[in-house]
């Protein structure tokens, strides 16, 4: 017989070890797969200063390890697996990974999502050395500079505001004439004294010294290049949820992020998605550790039904 897990939760970024926490400690018999380490995108940045309880802020590879250890206390149990597919239909789940078959009752997808990269040379050697995804993390680095936004969406719109209430100076940078944000966004934008717009342009070069010194521009439409100097250049063109393996098995929105309530429930029975995966309006790491707990409550009312 193989043996079959109350739990398996796939990925182990906050949302993922906080599930782990909370579900070893009811006492349930649960496994976490994680591919690579803990934290995910969260163990990538060096310094995270809105999560409550470190005053000083926090390394967030640190804040990972302390999170698998403390699940870990209690019996949380990981595999370092890649996952290649599953099959969540019906009462015992199937995960297929580089380690072997497992089995669970339940599954918390906990995959994340990754900043949408231009895919210009140097951009990943820069990422917190004046490459940046997130200005909600780490904007503050930049109080009283002058940064670059790249994108002309909601979510670029959005990090240009926040910036702009941090920094000397924002560039919003996008290769259209106008910005697709929704149109609540324009006006607050062209208003802002700080604010400033490069239309028809898309960024070719990142440039650095000792350090980041700026990026260079090309006009679409005309072909013609130029260097602005900058402090830090926010990318802010989309994230990518990690939801290839599913393989069509849960809904999915247009932008391919596992549709799931504050309740973290999917379409499937005993089916969870917490953490940046999942559709929600804030994506940052207080927001999956809350959607790891929620889980955890659903998944002992779940198992309960199910005896």
């Amino acid at each position: 017989m193989e043996h079959i897990y109350d739990v398996i939760i796939i990925g182990g970024g906050p949302g993922g070890y906080t599930a782990a926490l909370y579900t070893a400690r009811a006492g349930l018999d649960m496994l976490l797969l994680e591919k690579l380490s803990a934290g995910g995108q969260m163990a990538l940045t060096s310094q995270i200063d809105n999560y409550p309880g470190f005053e000083n802020g926090v390394d967030g590879f640190e804040l990972a390890e302390k999170m698998q250890a403390g699940a870990e206390r209690f019996g949380a149990k990981t595999e370092l697996a890649e996952v290649y597919s599953v099959k969540l239909e019906g009462k015992i789940k199937e995960i297929d990974t580089s380690e072997g078959v497992f089995y669970g009752k339940t599954v918390v997808i906990s995959t994340g999502a990754s900043p949408r990269e231009l895919g210009l040379e140097k951009e990943q050697q820069l990422v917190g050395r004046g490459v940046n995804y997130c200005a909600a993390c780490d904007g503050m680095f930049y109080r009283g500079k002058t940064v670059v936004v790249v994108g002309g969406g909601n979510s670029a719109a959005a990090d240009a505001m926040l910036l702009s209430r941090i920094c000397e100076k924002v560039i919003i940078v996008h290769r259209r004439d106008t910005l697709r944000a929704t149109k609540i966004y324009h006006e607050p934008l062209m208003q802002a004294e700080n604010v400033e717009f490069c239309w028809d342009s898309v960024l070719t070069e990142l440039q650095y010294d000792d350090k980041f010194t700026g990026v260079r521009l090309k006009n679409v439409k005309t072909g013609e290049e130029t260097d602005l100097p900058c402090d830090g250049v926010f990318i802010s063109v989309g994230r990518k949820p990690v939801t290839e393996f599913l393989a069509g098995q849960l809904e999915l929105d247009q932008a391919g992020y596992i549709l799931a309530d504050e309740s973290t429930r999917t379409n499937l029975a005993g089916v969870f998605a917490v953490g940046d995966v999942r559709t929600k309006v804030l994506r940052q790491v207080v927001t999956a550790v809350a959607d790891g707990a929620m889980a955890s409550h659903y998944i002992d009312e779940y198992l309960a039904e199910q005896m």
